[in-house]
C-alpha cells in the first residue's frame, strides 16, 4: 500500500458553475461573496442553473481543491484525500478529475446516495457558493479505521481539513487531530467560511487545541473575532495573534496562523513570535485578467500546505500559496487543473 505524506479530508462536491448570475443572487437572496449551506428555498436553484444557463462542471469541495493544489507541487503519490460520495456519475467525474491531477482518493461510497453539489454563482470578481452536501455529510467516522484508510493515516506526516467538515464530522476531525498531536505530526485546518466560526464556534473550539496551522481569509477572521468578543474585528494581526496563543496540545511545533485578503497582503503570525506579524504583499492581477475567483483560496491553501510538507520555510510557503492562488484566477473553470494553467 502506498505511503502518503499528506492526508486530507473534507466534503467532496461537484461544482455547478454559472457566470453573470446577478439575477440568481436576487432571486435566491444570495450575497455576492459568500458561502452557505443550501436551505429549502434554494432547492430549485440547481435545476434552474442547469436548465436555463450555460454551466461548467468543476471537481470541487474545499479540501479536495487544496489537496489537488498540494499534489501539483509535491512528488507523485504524496497526497491522499477522503470524504463521502454517492454511487453516481458525479462521483465518477470527481474521480476522473483527481486522476488527471495526481490526487489519490479513498472515498467512502454510500449506495443509493447522491454526491454533494455546490452551485457557484459568479458575478464580476465574486463567487457565491450554495452547497447541498448530500452524501458528503453522511461520512462515517468508522471509515477512518477501515482497512483502506487506517494505514494511510498511520503513515501520513501531515493532515489537512476544511472547516466545512465541522458541520457534521467533528468527531472524525477530533480523532484525526488528536492522533496527529499525540504523534507530533502537523494538523492544519482552514476556517473555510464566515459561518463556521459564527455558527459552529463550539465545534471549532474543540478542535483548535490540536491544530498547528490555521488558514483563513479576512471575512473568516472577522467572523472569528466577532464570535469570540475581540475588540476590533478588522485587526487581522490582532486576530491572528489571539488564535496563535490559544492553548495547544502538540508542543513539538509552533502554531501558525495565516490570513489572506484576496489581492491585498497576506498576514502570518506564529505562537513563538505572536507580537511580530509578517505581512506578505500580493502581486495583484489586473482587472481584465480576473475571470473567476472560485477556488483561489483553496489554491492558496494547497500551495501553502504543499510547500510546508516539502519542508519549505513559512515565507516560502506563503509565496507558493500566492503563486497557486494567482494561477487559479485567470480561468473560466474554477479550481480545475492548475497543471494546464502553469504550462
Amino acid at each position: 500500500m502506498s505511503s502518503y505524506s499528506l492526508f486530507c479530508i473534507g466534503n467532496p462536491l461537484l461544482d455547478i458553475q454559472v457566470s453573470n448570475g446577478e439575477g440568481l443572487l436576487e432571486k435566491y437572496s444570495l450575497n455576492a461573496n459568500d458561502a452557505i449551506l443550501a436551505e429549502a428555498k434554494h432547492a430549485p436553484l440547481y435545476d434552474e442553473i442547469i436548465k436555463e444557463h450555460k454551466v461548467t462542471y468543476v471537481a470541487g469541495g474545499a479540501s479536495q481543491n487544496a489537496a489537488r493544489g498540494a499534489a501539483y507541487i509535491l512528488p507523485p503519490g504524496s497526497v491522499v484525500y477522503t470524504g463521502c460520495v454517492g454511487d453516481d456519475d458525479l462521483a465518477e467525474q470527481l474521480k476522473a478529475a483527481n486522476k488527471r491531477e495526481g490526487l489519490d482518493e479513498v472515498y467512502q461510497v454510500k449506495k443509493g446516495e447522491k454526491t454533494g453539489a455546490c452551485a457557484v454563482v459568479i458575478t464580476g470578481h465574486y463567487r457565491s457558493l450554495v452547497t447541498d452536501l448530500r452524501a458528503a455529510e453522511k461520512f462515517d467516522q468508522s471509515h477512518l479505521s477501515s482497512p483502506a484508510v487506517a494505514p494511510l493515516i498511520e503513515a501520513a506526516k501531515f493532515f489537512y481539513v476544511e472547516g466545512y467538515f465541522l458541520t457534521h464530522g467533528t468527531a472524525s476531525i477530533l480523532e484525526l487531530s488528536q492522533k496527529a498531536a499525540a504523534a507530533g505530526k502537523a494538523f492544519a485546518i482552514n476556517l473555510s467560511a464566515p459561518f463556521i466560526p459564527q455558527f459552529f464556534k463550539a465545534q471549532l473550539q474543540q478542535v483548535l487545541p490540536f491544530c498547528d496551522i490555521i488558514i483563513g481569509n479576512e471575512a473568516e477572521a472577522e467572523s472569528w473575532a466577532s464570535a469570540n468578543g475581540l475588540p476590533d474585528p478588522k485587526d487581522l494581526a490582532g486576530i491572528a495573534k489571539a488564535i496563535a496563543i490559544l492553548p495547544k496540545t502538540n508542543a513539538s511545533r509552533p502554531r501558525v496562523v495565516v490570513f489572506t485578503q484576496g489581492a491585498r497582503s497576506t498576514i502570518l503570525v506564529t505562537s513563538t513570535e505572536p507580537d511580530s506579524p509578517k505581512v506578505f504583499p500580493v502581486n495583484p492581477l489586473q482587472d481584465e485578467e480576473i475571470v473567476d475567483t472560485n477556488g483561489a483560496g483553496d489554491a492558496f491553501a494547497g500551495g501553502f500546505i504543499g510547500a510546508y510538507v516539502a519542508g519549505k520555510s513559512l515565507d516560502e510557503c506563503v509565496e507558493v500559496g500566492h503563486v497557486l492562488g494567482r494561477m487559479s484566477v485567470p480561468s473560466t473553470v474554477g479550481p480545475r487543473s492548475m497543471s494546464s494553467k502553469a504550462s
